[in-house]
């Protein structure tokens, strides 16, 4: 308990700051043949070998130099810890390929295990975004099972197909609440990018995802919203690629700034891409996996996500079996785009207290 007491302190302390006394390594890792970069964190002075932790990135052009995940990383091995961030470049092209998660994080595992700095015993697991419900499966699979010592999801999504209405309508529901958001398109531009050609009817739509790709990528490498004004100019000139009879697909996805798809089509087309998604690659849907999870779980979304609503991260909790002693937090603290106002400063200290609750937690794990 006084550790991870010490622990909160000094990531809060960190975090605060902006200073981290942490030493920063690059290296490579042997992803089943395939040679790819990672960054290994650990403090700058160290007595002993330190705890583990293994972190993914999501889907994001920056990969694992996103600066949020960059600041996280240190503050986390500032604690006394080593964290190794390996890059998924498949991610970083804004590929949904959720297959990569195991084997890289079988050799990120590999990489704890050969490092005298860190201690003999399960790792800590970490998964942003679209990593998160994958990460949580990979603590399940039977090649790592044993080296996991408890998985960390962040704004991840539980059901694909709720997800996806979301991305389209901004509509999403819990234990008979319904809420309504303005979603952020970044979202939907990506889904669309990489299965839109998969459903039938639009086999030859290939101009339409590339287009939404592209216009994800410049959104991802800008930096800015991806509702901003700043992207009407992008998507005038990208439609202009379109062949005339797509072009109010294209629209559908990305209208310009202000505007909001139909509704009338969005829950069908929702549908119809969670379908092709999961045909294409099964693993994107992981209800199988989280059923057979054993090591504890903590799961973490922001109230006000506008990417992936926070109602998945209750899903996502709910599905979990008793045995993993699961945590859940919503919190105003942080989301995909920006952090949320709080209403009063007396729920800003309400927040803050439930955060840190949970992340003593999660700094306990290992």
């Amino acid at each position: 308990m006084a550790l991870q007491l010490t622990r909160t302190t000094r990531y809060v302390r960190s975090w605060l700051t902006g200073h981290a006394d942490v030493v920063e390594e690059e290296t490579t890792l042997d992803r089943d043949g395939t040679r790819v970069p990672a960054t290994v964190l650990r403090p700058a002075v160290v007595d002993s070998p330190l705890p583990g932790w293994v972190v993914l990135h999501g889907i994001t052009r920056t990969g694992r130099a996103h600066p949020q995940l960059v600041r996280f990383t240190r503050t986390v091995a500032a604690t006394g810890m080593v964290v190794i961030m390996p890059e998924v470049p498949e991610w970083r092209e804004l590929s949904l390929e959720p297959q990569l998660a195991l084997p890289t994080v079988q050799c990120s595992i590999t990489a704890l295990k050969d490092d005298p700095g860190v201690q003999d015993r399960p790792y800590g697991l970490m998964g942003f975004s679209f990593s998160a419900p994958h990460a949580l499966a990979v603590a399940a699979a039977a090649e790592v099972r044993a080296d996991i010592a408890g998985v960390v999801g962040f704004g991840g999504y539980y059901d694909l197909e709720r997800t996806i209405a979301f991305m389209l309508t901004g509509r999403h529901e819990y234990a008979g609440k319904a809420y309504q958001l303005i979603p952020d398109p970044y979202g939907r531009w990506i889904v669309a990018a990489n299965y839109l050609n998969n459903i039938p009817g639009h086999e030859e739509a290939t101009d339409v995802t590339q287009g939404l790709r592209r216009l994800a990528a410049l959104a991802g490498d800008i930096g800015r919203p991806a509702q901003d004004p700043y992207y009407d100019p992008a998507k005038a000139e990208e439609r202009a690629k379109i062949d005339p009879d797509r072009q109010i697909l294209f629209d559908f996805f990305a209208p310009l700034s202000g505007l909001q798809p139909s509704l009338a089509h969005a829950e069908e087309f929702g549908h119809k891409l969670a379908k092709a998604a999961i045909r294409m690659e099964p693993k994107i849907q992981p209800f199988k996996a989280l059923e057979e999870i054993q090591c504890p779980v903590h799961v973490l979304h922001g109230r006000n996500d506008n990417l992936i609503p926070f109602t998945e991260g209750l899903r996502m909790k709910d599905a979990l079996p008793a045995q993993s002693h699961s945590y859940a937090t919503i919190t105003r603290l942080f989301g995909h785009s920006t952090q949320n106002r709080f209403p009063s400063p007396f729920h800003a200290v309400q927040e803050l207290i439930v955060f840190l609750r949970a992340l003593e937690r999660i700094l306990g794990l290992v």
